[in-house]
């Protein structure tokens, strides 16, 4: 699709004096003031002129320039919104915010939701990994993190326009001139298509001296597969780069300098680094001409239009561009970090991850690499005041950054050894895939790699845009997939009206009565039911269902699109029958208690653990239930005691469980994007679980009234399921109480074994362990003057192989005892060899003698021999082998055999 030639002929452009022309170097059509004109004002159809000639009559700071922003649109009649999170918790399609206009898609987009205010404006801070390893390298110009400064006017069919084209791009040209002092005949207007997040529309980019300042977008489309379709909402979507504004208003050596300020010189002087600024800013304007596979060649190309040697720019420009990244990657780190993602291999944790080992390594360019956690409690003070939960998270956040630097440290400590396995057993440069395996698997850098690589003098070739690789990657989200059955479901529940759910209206309703309204493949669908599907981690409800002929048992319950069904024991319902239907009661309060224990346990785990600790799974059964929680560190027993100990303060509290729907956007304003606590609940109305201060969270599940109903919460164990991630598995109510006598009759059992009372038991074990430790070593003792007085026996009745002694020996001992004859027999003969076998363990063990060794004896390759005679498997090292498996009648009968095996190895 392309922009029509008139979409942009507005009444601010004709009336102003602006032409459109066509940019002959990347063939988009701009306009601009300048009849002149032979370029679109963008890199890199033309060079960036502002560096060191601001066009802007002031310098701002990126605070001043984001306030700046703001106050020019409230007095344009918009609302300042808050800011979003950069963690978008509130869509599944996404990790992270990319553009102010993910805050209100799809249901504002798509007119299910009104917007907080219409216009609004917003300095929306935003996280992008496409372009992650063009970071630094482009001087600014590319970021991981960013503020996209967006105001929107949502404009609804037939209401009243907000406004759109024309007053859009009006307010931008007084912005940028008016208010900041640019001339008229320096900005250009680029058009263009922008789409993201499901929606597109038509675009223009305005341009000052080679640099892209805004974007423009008049989203009117859906997108949907390869096609647009007309969207009901007409929205003005802008996109604003506050950084870049910055830049141009402070026309400084790069954007890293307009943004970090004070800070980026704090870190050149870790480094020892004076930087020649004015090379810097001659090196910058062309920087947008630099892609990572001609890096090297174009900045040389550069040095020489300058006059500089090339091969000193280098050793110059490198460091500087990692510290650059470093900057940036940290900033993006502690706002991730402060919205309680835990670096991890997977999703969000997976990037998190990477941003800090890539800082490090580019740190480490310059040999500040042990610098990095005091450059992020430098960032934490620096954005603080601007975005005050980074403030709030600080201890969180360097705790964390501390617990990963550890990993790190004990990644390194064995990858060395492991590049250099892989590289002596794979001659050759390392495949691509390999190092992202190395990254993915074992947490190793490309630069990692080729340091390790180094030392055994192989090189290692990295792709330029390795990062952007494995970040993309990453990025993916996995569409649920949808087998055939259930694909037929989906078309069948369309058939019917979506069921009246009564567990809703009444959570306590026992029995009810309903009418079969129809049978799809024996699965029943009632007009109503009390019967809760599964969903949201919780089991379906069980119960029967009574016709005046019979009774049938209703085994599993499942939601498609609002419609119910249940599957149903024996078949033989008809669609028009008036039943009646009895749940399970004391499987579906046992499931209430779980599901509001789960809440109850989440509360508790984030005042212990901290603001970090979000659910990352749930499971809620009748006898056990597990929860996941997201942390950086194994539980330790006094964690897990008090979360334990909060949840039932709160069960014996008594506290209100109110169960309520409420529309979204209104839910969202009130609780904050903590309610996604379980995931991304879908539809406009939402069902709200409130337990007041402890824990709110938008949840489908069945709950109990009161948390005193819980009883008792009893955590049975924890175990980390994946780094970043700790399961606490746990009983509610009578299942408690279960647990604790079963671990009661444990201490009763061991009581009465170890003949003290229960308050003794800790130290009767612990005497018992000092006289076990004794008791060992005096049987190690008897053992090996045993062993001695057996070898002596051996070594008398041994067989003379070609001038080696061969032992033969089986019996109904352990391997250990085998293996301590060995040693006793290596003391008493040089020229043996000896085959045993543990009868009580099935096991071969043979030892070779030093002699022995020279006359061409091999333990390892005759205990293989051996398990083929015997039967089982083996293998060893030239002295020493071991096998497992086999017949003691065989071995017993195998004599002749081991002895030809041993003639053979025999010189």
């Amino acid at each position: 699709m392309s922009v029509p030639p008139d979409e942009f002929r507005l009444p601010f452009f004709i009336e102003n004096g602006f032409v459109r022309k066509l940019c002959p170097h990347c063939l988009n059509y701009y306009w601009t003031l300048d009849p002149d004109s032979e370029d679109c004002g963008d890199a890199p159809c033309t060079s960036y002129s502002f560096i060191g000639d601001s066009p802007v009559y002031h310098k701002y700071t990126i605070s001043e320039m984001r306030e700046k922003f703001l106050n020019f649109f409230e007095r344009h009649g918009h609302k300042r919104i808050t800011p979003y999170p950069v963690v978008a918790r509130w869509r599944d399609d996404l990790m992270f915010t990319i553009a102010s206009i993910i805050d209100f898609q799809p249901y504002v987009t798509e007119g299910l939701l009104p917007p907080p205010a219409n216009p609004l404006v917003i300095s929306q801070p935003c996280l992008r990994f496409e372009d992650v390893d063009l970071v630094g390298v482009t001087a600014g110009r590319h970021c991981t993190i960013f503020e996209m400064g967006g105001h929107h006017a949502f404009n609804y069919q037939g209401k009243k326009q907000i406004y759109w084209k024309n007053e859009t791009i009006s307010m931008h040209h007084e912005l940028l001139t008016k208010d900041l002092g640019v001339k008229d005949l320096l900005v250009k207007y680029k058009e263009g298509i922008w789409s993201g997040g499901g929606n597109a529309g038509f675009d223009v980019e305005g341009c000052v001296n080679g640099l892209e300042i805004s974007t423009l977008v008049f989203m009117m489309f859906r997108v949907i597969g390869e096609t647009m379709q007309p969207m009901p909402i007409k929205i003005v979507d802008t996109g604003y780069g506050i950084e870049r504004w910055t830049w141009l208003s402070q026309g400084s050596p790069s954007g890293v300098h307009a943004v970090f300020g004070s800070l980026l010189s704090e870190v050149f002087n870790w480094a020892g680094i004076s930087p020649d600024n004015n090379l810097l800013a001659r090196m910058a304007e062309k920087s947008y001409l630099l892609d990572l596979n001609n890096k090297t060649e174009e900045r040389k190309k550069r040095a020489n239009e300058l006059g500089y040697n090339p091969v000193e720019v280098e050793k110059i420009i490198h460091p500087i561009e990692g510290i650059y990244a470093a900057l940036d990657h940290t900033k993006a780190l502690i706002f991730i970090l402060s919205e309680g993602i835990v670096p991890s291999n997977v999703k969000e944790g997976y990037l998190c991850r990477m941003l800090y080992r890539r800082a490090f390594r580019l740190l480490k360019r310059s040999n500040i690499e042990n610098r990095l956690p005091e450059l992020l409690e430098k960032q934490i003070e620096l954005w603080g005041s601007d975005f005050p939960q980074i403030r709030r998270m600080k201890d969180e956040i360097i705790e964390m950054t501390n617990v990963e630097s550890e990993k790190y440290k004990e990644t390194l400590n064995r990858g060395s050894s492991l590049v250099k396995r892989y590289l002596e057993k794979n001659k050759g440069d390392v495949p691509v895939e390999q190092l992202v395996d190395f990254y993915d698997s074992h947490g190793l850098t490309p630069e990692d790699v080729g340091e390790a690589a180094t030392l055994i003098k192989v090189r290692v070739n990295v792709p330029s845009n390795f990062y952007s690789l494995v970040s993309s990657k990453h990025m993916k989200t996995t569409p649920k997939t949808v087998n055939v059955y259930q694909s037929k479901l989906n078309n069948d529940a369309s058939k019917f009206d979506k069921t009246k759910r009564l567990f809703y209206e009444d959570a306590y309703i026992r029995e009810f009565n309903a009418t079969v309204i129809g049978i799809v493949d024996e699965l029943v669908v009632l007009d109503n039911t009390a019967l809760y599907a599964e969903g949201g981690g919780q089991a379906s409800d069980q119960g029967t269902i009574t016709t005046t002929n019979q009774t049938y048992k209703v085994t599993e319950v499942s939601n498609v699109d609002g419609v119910i069904f249940h599957k149903v024991e024996p078949s033989g319902l008809r669609v028009g029958d008036q039943v009646h239907v009895t749940l399970d009661w004391e499987r579906r309060i046992a499931l209430m208690r779980a599901h509001t224990a789960t809440h109850i346990i989440i509360g508790s785990a984030r005042r212990v653990l901290g603001e970090h600790a979000w659910q990352a799974g749930a499971s809620k059964n009748v006898d056990r239930s597990r929860v996941d929680i997201s942390h950086y560190a194994h539980f330790t027993r006094k964690q897990v005691e008090q979360i334990e100990q909060l949840a039932n303060m709160v069960v014996r509290e008594g506290r209100p469980v109110v169960c309520k729907f409420m529309q979204r956007d209104q839910a969202e304003e009130k609780y904050g994007l903590r309610i996604y606590q379980g995931g991304v609940v879908p539809g406009k109305d939402i069902r709200i679980v409130d337990m007041g201060e402890w824990d709110v969270e938008a949840c489908g599940g069945t709950h109990l009234s009161n948390t005193y109903e819980a009883g008792l919460i009893k955590i049975i164990g924890t175990e980390r399921i994946q780094d970043g991630i700790e399961r606490i598995t746990f009983a509610v109510g009578p299942y408690a109480l279960q647990e604790i006598q079963r671990r009661e009759d444990l201490l009763f059992d061991s009581s009465e074994l170890l003949g003290c009372p229960m308050d003794k038991i800790k130290e009767s074990i612990s005497n018992n362990l000092i006289d076990v430790k004794q008791l060992r070593d005096e049987l190690n003792s008897l053992r090996l003057a045993t062993s001695q007085e057996k070898a002596k026996q051996l070594i008398s009745s041994a067989k003379n192989v070609k001038g080696v002694k061969l032992v033969m020996f089986s019996d109904n001992v352990a391997t250990n005892y085998l293996i301590e004859v060995g040693n006793s027999l290596a003391n008493e003969e040089n020229c043996f060899v000896a085959v045993m076998f543990s009868e009580a363990e099935n096991r071969i063990v043979v030892k070779v003698g030093n002699e022995a060794l020279k006359r061409g004896a091999h333990a390892g390759k005759l205990v293989q021999e051996i398990a083929k005679i015997i039967g089982g498997e083996g293998g060893g090292q030239l002295f020493f082998a071991q096998g497992g498996g086999g017949n003691p009648e065989k071995f017993k009968s195998s004599t002749k055999a081991i002895t030809i095996a041993l003639e053979k190895q025999l010189k």
